[in-house]
C-alpha cells in the first residue's frame, strides 16, 4: 500500500481524518480515496499554474486533492460533495484556508457551478467517482444542450480540465480513427470540442480501497473554434454509426435517416466505410448534412 507522506500544509494526515470522521469509502458512491499527497500534488500541477484560478472539484471526499489544489495556489476551490459524512472534514480545510474553499452539498450531476465562479479563469480538477465520470464529462462538453446551434454555447466556462477516469474510459476519450479499438462516440465528442491527452496512469494500489483497474489522469483543453454543427445532430449520427459499428455506414446510418446514401454523398464520405474509419471532421460533415436533409 502506498505510504502517505508527511503533511506539509499543517493539516492532519488524511488517514487520521478518515478515521476520526468515520469516512470509510462507500462503493455505492463510487468512492476510492487517494491518500498519497505527492500524487494529489501531481494531479493539481497537471492543471498548470493555479494563481488567480477558481477550481471546481467533484467528489473531494476527505479532501486530499482539495488540499493539494489550495496548497498549489488556487484562488478558490468549489468542492461539490454529495456524501454528508465528508462535510465536517472539508469544513476543517475551509477553516485552515479562510475564504478560499466553498463546499457545496450537492450531486454534481444536478449542480451548475457557473453562478458561483465569478470573474477570472476557472478549471475543473477532480478524481471523479467512476460511476458518474462519463455523464459528468459529456455534460461539461455541452452534450446536455441539445438546442445549441453551431458553436453558440462554446467555448465553455472552464479553460482546462484535469480529470481521473478508469484507464479504459481515458483511452476512449483520447482515441481517434487511428485507434479503432477504442474510437467511438466519446472520442468523437471529445475530439470535436477539445484537445485531450492522457497525462499519466495511477496504479490501483494508490487508492483506498484499491479498484480492480488502473486509472488515468486526462487533460482536456477546449478548442476555441470547433468545426460548426449542432451537437444533437452529431450525437444522432455517431449513435447510429457506432451502434452498428461492424456494418458499413450505408446500413448503420439508416437509424439516423431514411436516406443514408444521400447523407453520405452530401458529407463526401464513401458508403462502404465503417464508423471507426471516419475522422471527427467526417462526423461533423455528416451532422451538417443531416441538418440540411431536414
Amino acid at each position: 500500500m502506498t505510504t502517505e507522506p508527511v503533511s506539509s500544509d499543517g493539516l492532519p494526515p488524511l488517514r487520521e481524518v478518515v478515521r476520526r470522521h468515520g469516512l470509510e469509502p462507500k462503493k455505492a458512491l463510487g468512492q476510492n480515496f487517494l491518500f498519497d499527497l505527492n500524487l494529489t500534488g501531481r494531479i493539481a500541477r497537471g492543471a498548470g499554474s493555479l494563481d488567480g484560478v477558481t477550481v471546481v472539484e467533484v467528489g473531494p471526499g476527505p479532501g486530499g486533492l482539495t488540499r493539494a489544489l489550495l496548497a498549489a495556489g488556487a484562488k478558490r476551490v468549489i468542492a461539490i460533495e454529495r456524501d454528508p459524512r465528508a462535510l465536517p472534514a472539508l469544513a476543517e480545510i475551509a477553516a485552515h484556508y479562510p475564504g478560499r474553499l466553498d463546499v457545496v452539498d450537492a450531486d454534481a450531476l444536478d449542480f451548475d457551478p457557473r453562478p458561483m465562479i465569478g470573474d477570472g479563469p476557472a478549471r475543473i480538477v477532480a478524481n471523479l467517482p467512476y460511476n458518474v465520470a462519463t455523464p459528468l464529462l459529456t455534460g461539461w462538453l455541452g452534450a446536455d444542450d441539445h438546442d445549441a446551434t453551431d458553436v453558440e454555447a462554446w467555448p465553455p466556462w472552464w479553460d482546462c480540465a484535469v480529470l481521473m477516469f478508469q484507464r479504459e474510459v481515458a483511452e476512449r476519450i483520447v482515441a481517434d480513427e487511428e485507434d479503432r479499438a477504442n474510437y467511438g462516440r466519446l472520442g468523437v465528442l471529445c475530439g470535436w470540442r477539445t484537445q485531450a491527452t492522457i497525462l499519466f496512469d495511477v496504479a490501483p494500489t494508490a487508492f483506498v480501497p484499491p479498484p480492480k483497474v488502473t486509472s488515468s489522469v486526462v487533460h482536456l483543453r477546449p478548442r476555441q473554434e470547433p468545426l460548426p454543427c449542432r451537437i444533437a445532430d452529431l450525437e444522432r449520427v455517431t449513435r447510429a454509426a457506432f451502434g452498428q459499428r461492424r456494418k458499413m455506414l450505408r446500413q448503420s446510418l439508416k437509424a439516423a435517416t431514411p436516406d443514408p446514401a444521400g447523407l453520405l454523398a452530401a458529407a463526401g464520405l464513401p458508403d462502404t466505410a465503417r464508423a471507426e474509419e471516419i475522422p471527427v471532421e467526417g462526423f461533423v460533415a455528416l451532422a451538417r448534412a443531416l441538418a440540411e436533409q431536414r
